[in-house]
């Protein structure tokens, strides 16, 4: 209904969401579609599960791309975050699926961590599969450069939650918007990118007030909740970039290129960055394992008396 409000180009959706929705009378016909899903392939128990949650997934994002123009989001459930053959495999899975709902991959954007092995399996996706990828939990520079140098086609770099923790680990508990150390980080990456002609999109997520949103003005996508949407939608001012490819090309940066080693050592430089990749991937995980809990009972409760 949000979507039918505000109409986005595109949307995005992931574990913590998708649970959300799950629980919702309105799309009770979606779980139970997986569920049948699920049942109907067979196998152990956790493959009834697993196939019944990918599913649901897809159905979410099939649904939601009666409503928008461009592309969804559907993520790669995130304990396979170190794994990289594992998040290949389950995108290329998450593909297939769409392609049995007549949906095509052009419209779909695989979410993978960013971790070593997820933009590695980014890498492969793009390259071998033409699978466009959408990297989440993005909190570091060197998460960045490491996206580019892998050619995916967009990274989501978290404002919000880097916010969150300079707050909680700071004596500073309020930041004008330019200096927000989100808004800081993303513009730093999108200015990189600028300068340096890589064409991964740059997606602004993650925002806790509008005062971040209209400092990354300008920025090449941002994904907004639908209660910061209504927030900005009862402004009438005039907004001028803060961002230009222009202004990005005279910035001063250097190029740096990161194999693993370096990658890992300017990562694990910047402590907010290790704790929030390593917060954000627990947490996605916790939803995970919340949705098929929820799934099981469905699937399973009612049967053999129990």
């Amino acid at each position: 209904s949000a979507i039918d409000e505000y109409k986005p180009l595109d949307a995005t959706t992931n574990p913590s969401l998708i649970l959300a929705a799950a629980q919702m009378p309105a799309y009770q016909k979606l779980v139970d579609d997986a569920v049948a899903y699920g049942k109907k392939l067979g196998g152990s128990e956790e493959e009834q599960i697993k196939n019944a949650s990918d599913k649901l997934f897809v159905l979410f994002g099939a649904e939601i791309l009666k409503r928008i123009p461009g592309r969804v989001s559907t993520e790669v459930d995130a304990r396979l975050s170190f794994d990289k053959e594992g998040m290949i495999q389950r995108a290329r899975r998450l593909i297939d699926l769409y392609k049995e709902v007549g949906v095509g991959k052009d419209r779909i954007l695989i979410k993978l961590s960013s971790t070593w092995e997820g933009i590695q399996a980014g890498r492969v996706l793009e390259a071998e599969y033409g699978i466009h990828c959408n990297m989440t939990l993005l909190f570091s520079f060197a998460q960045a450069v490491a996206c580019a140098e892998a050619g995916v086609t967009l990274i989501s770099p978290f404002v919000g939650r880097i916010l969150d923790w300079y707050v909680a680990n700071g004596d500073k508990k309020t930041y004008e918007p330019s200096e927000d150390p989100g808004v800081k980080s993303v513009t730093k990456i999108y200015n990189y990118y600028k300068k340096f002609g890589y064409k991964t999109i740059v997606m602004g997520a993650s925002f806790r007030n509008t005062g971040q949103i209209k400092a990354l003005t300008g920025c090449d996508y941002l994904t907004i909740s639908p209660k910061l949407l209504a927030e900005l939608s009862k402004e009438h001012v005039k907004l001028t970039p803060t961002l230009s490819v222009k202004e990005a090309q005279a910035c001063n940066l250097e190029k740096i290129h990161l194999d693993e080693k370096a990658f890992r050592w300017h990562h694990n430089e910047d402590q907010m960055a290790v704790e929030k990749l390593s917060d954000g991937i627990r947490r996605f995980a916790a939803d995970a394992v919340k949705l098929e809990r929820m799934l099981k009972e469905r699937m399973f409760s009612t049967e053999n008396g129990k």
